[in-house]
């Protein structure tokens, strides 16, 4: 057994796990926020990426200037599809307001490919050195940061929900719409603010693929990717989403490396997590943190 390449993969694994989790927190944020499962997360991801990258491609703004505008662009953008197509959404039945994030999904899908082409478009060098050794093991500078950033985010959300007002209303709202309407917070705010803060956080996890990768219309696809690490850790915790992202971060690099190795079936870094989702569900079907629902009928 290669055990270098198989440490490399899990080391790997564990930095875009991170990424998933931060993600997923986007998606528990919107979820006990609004009761609304996002599926037009993964264009945040693409929506933010496109955008960096023209700010420094075409204004030829340096990468920390660019990003830091994007963080902005993209708060007012998730500020706006809250206000202008959801909102008025309020009261209909789930399932339509659902459909509306998948049109949203396919509609900023389509407007990517409109305004920046089909083809995969690299990010300007960034780092002087694009890969770090560290005890041996070959890293991507990107990765790193995007490490230091994930860790920074994770910190900033535990003292926003814990010490602040917004981040308290939040929560309250989370808990209960109504009981946190008589006490004078305005739902419709915190809606807002937690789409901000979820477009803002899930473009700069697709600026950092975007670095390593290209950027182009499949990282939306990380939205889909996320939600099982969403479900697995609990669909209304912040925790699970994380830990649920280093799961699956770490489980496609290792049932990679075994496929390649051993089985030679094809494809499982994208399958697997999914059957893995599936066993755990058997057993914990809220997952691993989520809240058990217990209703009568």
């Amino acid at each position: 057994m290669n055990y270098e390449l198989l440490i490399q993969l899990v080391i790997n694994g564990l930095i875009v796990g991170l990424l998933y989790g931060v993600v997923g927190m986007c998606f528990v944020l919107v979820y006990k926020s609004t009761q609304v499962v996002n599926f037009a997360q993964g264009e945040f991801l693409l929506v933010g990426a496109w955008v960096c990258w023209a700010m420094l491609i075409y204004l030829e703004l340096p990468f920390i200037v660019g990003f830091l505008a994007t963080m902005v662009f993209m708060a007012i953008f998730g500020i706006l599809i809250q206000m202008i197509v959801l909102r008025p959404m309020i009261g209909e039945p789930i399932i339509s307001v659902i459909m509306v994030t998948i049109g949203l999904s396919i509609f900023f899908q389509a407007l990517m490919k409109w305004i920046f082409g089909v083809s995969a478009q690299s990010f300007p060098k960034v780092f002087e050195t694009e890969n770090i050794q560290i005890f041996g093991l070959n890293i991507e500078s990107a990765y790193l940061m995007s490490t230091v950033i994930a860790l920074i985010i994770m910190v900033a959300f535990f003292l926003f929900f814990k010490y602040s007002k917004y981040g308290l209303a939040m929560r309250a709202t989370a808990f209960d719409q109504q009981i946190a309407q008589s006490v004078g917070i305005s739902v419709k705010q915190v809606f807002a603010m937690s789409w901000g803060i979820a477009a803002t956080v899930s473009a700069t996890a697709g600026i950092v693929i975007g670095m390593v990768n290209g950027v182009s219309n499949s990282l939306a696809v990380m939205g889909v990717k996320v939600f099982p690490a969403v479900i697995l850790g609990g669909l209304d915790s912040i925790i699970g989403a994380i830990v649920g992202g280093l799961i699956i971060g770490v489980l496609e690099n290792v049932a990679e490396f075994f496929d390649s190795q051993y089985l030679h079936i094809g494809n499982m870094y994208d399958i697997a997590p999914f059957y893995v989702l599936l066993i755990i569900l058997w057993f914990k079907p809220y997952g691993l943190f989520g809240t058990k629902d217990i209703e009568r009928i």
